[in-house]
């Protein structure tokens, strides 16, 4: 156990159902072929308004071997795609899956959510305890596509094969879209040494956003002067509500994290993750953007903080790099002693060099490098979201020892 927790850790502000399906090539083969889907058809950005276009999308990351959130036009989409699967019902939101992973390590939090089922009364730990805006029992769940590196699926005129792991998300969520929040947000504010804000990406109607971003922020005048507010981005549903969430709530976060693929969207290009000087170009950019106290970047490589504060934050970016690669190695059971197991693994080589050259180059940054692993079967599932829960569990433990 890392050690007892003075103060509350609320973490928010929406957590959903999973569907995570089991990856299975010869399922994705007779789909392919049942659809007659080919290969010029592949695209990422098109409306996913049943289970033909939804397999469009899910071969098109897979062939370009990124991860993605995308909306989707009815629950009963993905109730229809995942009942050709093997799948297991879990649950999600990065408010959800960083607690989960701080219940592995001895931590309590507080969820807030805006959606309830018998799933998540089920499946929440008992370290877990939460307020809920909802009035009533739901369930859209999300679906959730983990799939290998070298995932194969045959098409009618040629292949699809993946050139790296990750995972894809896609979710028709009224409760996340709309965002309501519990009444009692504040009061458990008001004792919290943490908060964590997440999932405006849903939202789809940017007037319940301007009045949702009013309403938290007005329950955040109950926290406490020294409480760490971390935000994590996300794969928005229309890019331009991140610029309202960030003119909105910057100057109240504290820590500003996203991953690879988020930051490759606001920069507006790839990047190389290992080409130091293509990633400090991108780190640059990103910080003039979004100009956060300190602004964490979290990839496979390597994860780096730049801005005022970004020194504060190394013990914490060291924990999340830990715990992330715990659970990406030994899955959802992880526990504190195999986080201890993974300190003693080798760095990433390319990862640690690309770290030292963004520390020489950009006087306010600090990084951690990625372990280098090796695993048959990886878990990519809310990687992200292990990061925050293992960064809060690392700021937790600095303040123990302050």
């Amino acid at each position: 156990m890392i050690g007892d927790v003075d103060r509350t850790l609320v973490l928010g502000l929406g957590g959903t159902v999973d569907y995570e399906l089991t990856w299975d090539s010869s399922v994705f083969d007779r789909l392919a072929h049942a659809h007659g889907v080919r290969r010029h058809e592949l695209t990422t950005t098109a409306p996913i308004i049943d289970e033909r276009s939804l397999l469009v999308a899910v071969l098109a990351f897979v062939a370009s071997g990124t991860g993605a959130e995308r909306f989707v036009a009815s629950s009963e989409v993905i109730e229809a795609f995942v009942s050709h699967f093997a799948h297991t019902i879990t649950l999600g939101g990065t408010g959800v899956r960083a607690g989960l992973v701080l219940d592995a390590l001895g931590i309590p939090s507080v969820q807030h959510l805006v959606s309830i089922d018998d799933n998540v009364r089920r499946l929440l730990p008992e370290s877990m305890s939460y307020i809920c805006s909802a009035t009533e029992d739901t369930l859209d769940p999300h679906l959730i596509v983990q799939y290998p590196v070298g995932a194969h699926v045959r098409l009618t005129d040629g292949d699809v094969l993946s050139p790296a792991p990750n995972r894809l998300i896609f979710a028709n969520d009224p409760p996340n879209r709309r965002m309501l929040l519990a009444p009692d947000l504040a009061d458990a504010l008001a004792g919290a040494g943490v908060f964590l804000v997440s999932g405006f990406n849903t939202m789809q109607d940017h007037d319940l956003l301007e009045l949702r971003l009013a309403e938290v922020r007005t329950a955040m005048q109950s926290l406490p002067d020294d409480s760490l507010v971390y935000y994590e981005d996300a794969g928005f549903y229309t890019r331009s509500f991140a610029e309202t969430v960030r003119a909105r709530l910057l100057p109240q976060i504290d820590v500003y994290g996203m991953n690879e693929d988020e930051l490759q969207e606001y920069v507006g290009r790839s990047v190389n993750l290992l080409d130091q000087s293509d990633v400090i170009r991108a780190l640059h950019e990103a910080q003039m953007i979004i100009p956060a106290r300190a602004l964490v970047v979290h990839t496979r490589y390597w994860a780096i903080a730049t801005g005022p504060d970004a020194g504060r934050h190394r013990a914490a970016l060291d924990s999340a790099v830990r715990v992330a690669a715990t659970r990406y190695r030994i899955g959802d059971r992880l526990t504190e002693r195999d986080v201890e197991e993974t300190s003693d693994l080798p760095r990433h080589g390319g990862g640690q060099a690309l770290v030292a050259a963004v520390e020489d180059a950009l006087p306010d940054a600090v990084g951690v490098a990625a372990f280098s692993l090796d695993v048959a079967s990886p878990t990519t599932v809310g990687l992200g979201d292990t990061f925050v829960g293992g960064f809060l569990a690392g700021a937790v433990r600095s303040r123990e020892t302050e």
